[in-house]
């Protein structure tokens, strides 16, 4: 259920009137009025998405380590 709102003071005010009960648990998006015009991070990569070659397994859940400390010595 998205609602729109402001920033007011510090404080996000929804547009509408609305209740919500103690310790409702909210996800605030910030919009970008940009961001519509920008292509997306996957239209920026795609051309690169798949390419690399020679990269360990784990190389995606471990790509810090590999990043710090380089690929294994052959």
């Amino acid at each position: 259920m998205p609602l729109m709102g402001h920033v007011q003071k510090g404080v996000v005010v929804f547009d509408e009137s609305v209740t919500l009960p103690a310790g409702t648990a909210v996800e605030v998006a910030v919009r970008d009025s940009t961001s519509d015009s920008r292509p997306s991070l996957w239209d920026r990569l795609k051309d690169v998405v798949g390419e690399a070659e020679g990269l360990p397994p784990d190389a995606s859940s471990r790509i810090g380590h590999y990043l710090t400390h380089g690929l294994p010595k052959e």
